[in-house]
């Protein structure tokens, strides 16, 4: 359970994830306010990721359980996980694994760990703001139905994702705040329990329930500073 200090400031390990995620969570629900639907979906230049009826995907691994699929390319691990994966290594976790988890074959993790020098840029596309709010609520829904729910539904089939901005985020904040709230009472015992979530797509599983927690704060404020930033650009005309 969340402990709070003098002047109500929470403390320990779950207090400092609490506050930084909700912290996090009120910018973010500031920042979205107003958002409509042609912003939701602006591509903002050629071959973005976006949602996308499914007779129009062009993505490999398009997925969603309806009309609408989330874009998906070709699984790949981006320059920007090269020390993730170098750390999973360190800590023991076997090539196989490594490429099991990251949906690429055995080669390509041996290529990583064995790449020198700086790695090469991330060619990864740009992503929309429908993108990106998708992509976080199949994570916090899936998130939840692997750790706190039934661990039955597949992840890639629980968000049914909607063209409009509205209704894709009033069916988003209170999977966020399910998540949370949940999060709120899990034990210090259930912290460090390896496995506690059994989210099957990455390397949940295999690591405490502290850094998972920390991974999915770190993924919903970056996420939020992407969607931040290209509010701003759609504000101020860019590319028109």
């Amino acid at each position: 359970m969340e402990a709070a200090g003098t002047g109500g400031v929470r403390v320990g390990r779950l207090g400092l994830l609490l506050e930084q995620f909700d912290q996090a969570r009120e910018m973010a629900g500031v920042r979205l306010t107003g958002l409509g639907d042609e912003e939701y979906l602006w591509e903002p230049v050629p071959g973005c990721w976006s949602i996308r009826r499914r007779e129009e995907a062009t993505t490999p691994r398009a997925f969603g359980p309806g009309e609408w699929v989330l874009d998906l390319g070709a699984p790949d691990i981006p320059a920007s996980e090269y020390a993730e994966v170098a750390r999973q290594a360190a800590d023991g976790m076997t090539v196989a694994k490594i490429a099991e988890d990251w949906s690429v074959s055995v080669a390509r993790v041996e290529e990583v760990l064995t790449h020198t020098g700086a790695p090469e840029p991330d060619r990864t596309p740009v992503t929309t703001i429908a993108w990106r709010l998708a992509h976080l609520h199949v994570q916090f829904a899936g998130g939840w139905e692997w750790t706190f729910g039934a661990r039955r539904q597949d992840p890639k089939l629980a968000v049914d994702f909607n063209p409009s901005a509205a209704s894709a985020l009033a069916s988003f904040w209170p999977v966020v705040d399910r998540w949370r709230d949940s999060v709120a009472g899990v034990t210090e015992e259930q912290l460090d329990t390896v496995g506690f979530s059994q989210y099957p797509y990455g390397s949940a599983p295999d690591d405490p329930f502290f850094g998972v927690l920390s991974g999915s704060n770190l993924e919903f404020i970056h996420h939020m500073a992407e969607i931040a930033l290209l509010r701003d650009l759609y504000r101020t005309g860019f590319g028109s």
